[in-house]
């Protein structure tokens, strides 16, 4: 409860790039599993992708091994069978004789004791699949390129790199978790994984807009890593990106339990299954992995390098932590004093602030000439 409080009043302060390394093992960990169930398992992809006939039929009460009993001597008996919700049985096979198709057709009737018309038949040719294949392989090429000429010219290319690396660890986690469980990927599966992205960049590029406006204040001063300054923009945009979060799973919880389970509308259990995991991932790549990405490779250029090595020598290295922003710069960086947690003086940094007193003082000093007497007043 102290934490919820701590959050929604903004008197938080994590150190995030302390976390960064724990984060980092978890994502390749993931990655890992993933890529190895992929190659292993595959995707359990959809007739509109792989091409075929498809049976439903509603038969309660009904198992797979008595279906595939019925079916035994048909085109179908070696095909894919699956219970679908609680009541409905689905028969995938390659048909592709009509013949085929209309006895596989009577038999489901007969098994579960209905008319022939009552029997879902959807037969898909193979190049309309591939064509569907190749339609979503292009529409995520053209999503990636565009996102990232956007990001570049918006922000900056290596906050674009950052961002389109955080996207494709959310795919593959995504598509990793489809392949473990064996999910069906249907249109509407892509669908999903198109606004997962979306809502992955929506989330980093808020916070790379934030450090961008922290950075263009705090640069100046000479006084902050960007690793710092990264720590402080992901501690001001935490609860947005939280809120947005819960606003986005709650009506994907409603429209997984309510819509699939209760309802029976397999499309949308297969479209929140896919958001779900999406939104779950996207928040954590934002701070795990396209920050820590970005901040990384800032860190390496000339002018941060040389102010982290000001800030070493200077004896204010973060060996005991992420330093956070002093109480002088916090108007500067656009943060209410009173509510922020980060504006406290780090306790090895005194010795520094005096040191840049002393040298203000001696510059504005001539060398070699003591200060001039005050003059006495004439009576």
């Amino acid at each position: 409860m102290n934490l919820l409080r701590m959050l929604y009043r903004g008197e938080h302060a994590f150190d995030f790039p302390a976390m960064w390394k724990k984060g980092l093992a978890v994502s390749i960990a993931l990655v890992v599993v993933s890529v190895a169930a992929f190659g292993i398992r595959g995707l359990n992809l959809g007739i509109e992708f792989d091409g075929g006939t498809s049976w439903e039929v509603e038969a309660p009460g009904a198992s797979v091994a008595d279906a595939r009993a019925v079916l035994a001597g048909t085109a179908a008996e070696s095909g894919k069978i699956q219970t679908v919700g609680t009541d409905s049985i689905r028969v995938r096979a390659d048909a592709a004789q009509e013949r085929d198709v209309k006895e596989i057709t009577a038999r489901l009737a007969e098994f579960a004791s209905v008319d022939a018309n009552d029997v879902s038949v959807t037969t898909v040719g193979p190049s309309w699949g591939d064509q569907i294949t190749s339609k979503a392989r292009n529409a995520l090429l053209w999503f990636f390129a565009i996102v990232a000429v956007y990001i570049a010219i918006r922000l900056e290319w290596k906050m674009a790199i950052g961002a389109l690396v955080a996207v494709a660890h959310d795919i593959v986690i995504s598509v990793g978790v489809y392949a473990v469980f064996q999910l069906e990927v249907t249109p509407a599966t892509v669908i999903a994984f198109l606004t997962i992205m979306g809502y992955s960049l929506y989330d980093t590029i808020v916070v790379f807009d934030k450090v961008r406006e922290v950075g263009g204040r705090l640069t100046v001063t000479g006084r902050y890593t960007y690793t710092e300054m990264m720590n402080l923009s992901l501690n001001q945009v935490l609860m947005r990106s939280i809120n947005t979060s819960i606003t986005s799973v709650l009506p994907v919880l409603s429209m997984l339990v309510i819509g699939s389970f209760f309802l029976g509308a397999l499309t949308l259990q297969e479209f929140a299954i896919a958001l779900l995991i999406g939104i779950l991932v996207g928040t954590y790549s934002s701070i795990f992995v396209a920050s820590s990405l970005v901040a990384w490779m800032k860190e390496r250029e000339e002018e941060h390098r040389l102010v982290a090595e000001k800030i070493a020598a200077r004896n204010d290295a973060t060996d005991a932590g992420t330093r956070r922003v002093v109480d002088e710069d916090v108007a500067l960086a656009g943060i209410p004093a009173k509510r922020s947690p980060l504006a406290t003086r780090p306790a090895r940094g005194q010795a520094a602030q005096r040191s840049d007193r002393a040298d203000r003082t001696q510059q504005s000093a001539r060398p070699g000439q003591p200060p001039k007497p005050r003059k006495k007043k004439k009576r």
